[in-house]
């Protein structure tokens, strides 16, 4: 009792809490822009740029139960190629996220899932048609964008998605491609959020660690869901998860 009186929340505060840390942990085993509702959720209970510094936490604790589960099928020649420019997404994202406020915060976040879902949907309906660019440039922008939007919402699940959906992996790739450069990226950001932005403290990590049950619930069902999913479903329901979060964060 003395571990929720701690915290200044309602108790429907503390509900959406536990969905939100639910959402993360079944997002990294099971359906990953399902990610994406925990950013609404959480921006609303802690502000804009203070709800990444309790999501991020929360975000290494899921990678973690990820990688038990799919460490064995990650692409590292796709993870290399992305990682370095990813490092500048981040910093670019340290630095402009030191001159928006909350409202401008949610309005980045909600613009990089709109442009998202239009990838997605194209790229859902050119099919095997699709080229998938090789040169230089795809790289550098996928990455710069990834980095930029994880640094500023912890939205760069539906950007890395569309990366990995256009050269066509499978959901074991797919999953285990996504855990690892998740786990690499979300680990940088930790001392840039606590020298830079200041937002994540003893007590961000006390409440990370009482949403354990939740994020490993999760984590659980993600792994009995993705194993029932049909490849053709698996891209529908990232489109339509897209879609539905980029809708709420506008409203």
């Amino acid at each position: 009792m003395s571990f929720i009186n701690s915290f200044d929340l309602s108790m429907m505060q503390w509900i959406w809490l536990i969905i939100a840390a639910f959402l993360v942990g079944f997002s990294k085993t099971g359906i990953s822009s399902f990610m994406m509702p925990v950013i609404p959720i959480l921006a609303s209970l802690f502000g804009g740029k203070g709800s990444t510094g309790v999501i991020l936490p929360l975000l290494i604790l899921g990678d973690i139960f990820a990688l038990y589960y799919y460490n064995r099928h990650a692409n590292w020649e796709n993870i290399k190629k992305l990682l370095p420019w990813s490092f500048i997404g981040l910093i670019s994202g340290v630095i402009v996220g030191n001159y928006i406020n909350d409202k401008q915060f949610k309005a980045v976040i909600s613009i990089s899932l709109l442009l998202c879902l239009v990838v997605l949907i194209y790229t859902q309906k050119k099919g095997d048609n699709i080229e998938v660019p090789t040169n230089k440039w795809f790289y550098v922008m996928a990455g710069i964008a990834t980095g930029f939007t994880s640094m500023i919402g912890n939205a760069a699940g539906p950007i890395f998605s569309v990366y990995l959906l256009t050269m066509n992996f499978k959901k074991n790739n797919f999953m285990g491609t996504t855990a690892w450069f998740f786990f690499l990226i979300n680990i940088s950001k930790v001392p840039l959020q606590i020298l830079f932005w200041h937002n994540i403290s003893f007590k961000t990590i006390i409440l990370t660690f009482g949403m354990v049950p939740a994020i490993a619930l999760g984590a659980l069902l993600g792994m009995l869901m993705i194993k029932k999913i049909n490849e053709k479903y698996f891209r529908y329901i990232i489109i339509v998860v897209t879609a539905l979060a980029a809708v709420k964060l506008l409203i």
